[in-house]
């Protein structure tokens, strides 16, 4: 398990992109949690995770713990600028908005959170994408993830859905899923459930992620 990218956001907290894999591997799968900041779950999950023995797994893991550190701290929706960070990817769709709980940025791709999974998305080869929100208790997805919606909503028993219900303009999954058609789940968890029942809930997901996608 190595660090392979890292970046300092604005108020000085670190964004770290790991890398798991044992050499050889048949897919890369990326993990994202806390891409909204009161909306920790997706973190403990895959810090958690990151602690099981990992070293015989088939595919090759990129997970960044944190995507939003600062907002994390505040507990708060967006970054330290007052970004919703699922709203400043440059993608077709993007708009200025003046709806300070969605505010996409004064620009698409202004903040260093979202160049740093911008980056990542232009270097490697990623065969599938797992983004870790609340509080839905959905599997959303973006792009060609059918299938995968479906294995997800086996595992876990939330029901798929293709459509979140708003627009989500400059959403990550757009600017993955539906634009460059990487299949990108959005995993939305329950907000009133307690951390282990959610690992026990999800901590499958992961498996089939890392050892039979």
């Amino acid at each position: 398990m190595n660090i392979i990218k890292s970046a300092k956001t604005l108020n000085g907290n670190t964004i770290e992109l790991f890398d798991i894999q044992n050499g050889r591997y048949d897919k890369t799968v990326l993990i994202i949690g806390v891409f909204h900041g009161e909306e920790p779950q997706g973190e403990y999950l895959i810090n958690r995770y990151m602690k099981t023995d990992l070293s015989g797994i088939k595919n090759r893991l990129l997970i960044v713990p944190c995507l939003n550190p600062d907002g994390k701290k505040q507990n708060k929706r967006q970054n330290a600028n007052g970004v919703d960070l699922n709203r400043n990817f440059p993608t077709k769709n993007w708009k200025k908005t003046d709806n300070p709980e969605y505010f996409g940025g004064n620009s698409p791709e202004s903040e260093i959170e979202t160049k740093f999974m911008t980056e990542i998305i232009s270097k490697f080869r990623i065969d599938a994408i797992l983004s870790i929100h609340a509080p839905f208790k959905i599997v959303n997805y973006d792009g060609p993830a059918k299938e995968l919606a479906k294995k997800i909503s086996e595992i876990t028993g939330y029901k798929v859905q293709a459509d979140i219900g708003y627009p989500t303009p400059g959403s990550f999954g757009n600017y993955a899923g539906v634009e460059r058609q990487i299949p990108t789940i959005t995993l939305e968890l329950p907000e009133d459930d307690t951390n282990e029942h959610l690992w026990e809930v999800n901590k499958p997901v992961f498996d089939y992620l890392a050892d039979k996608f």
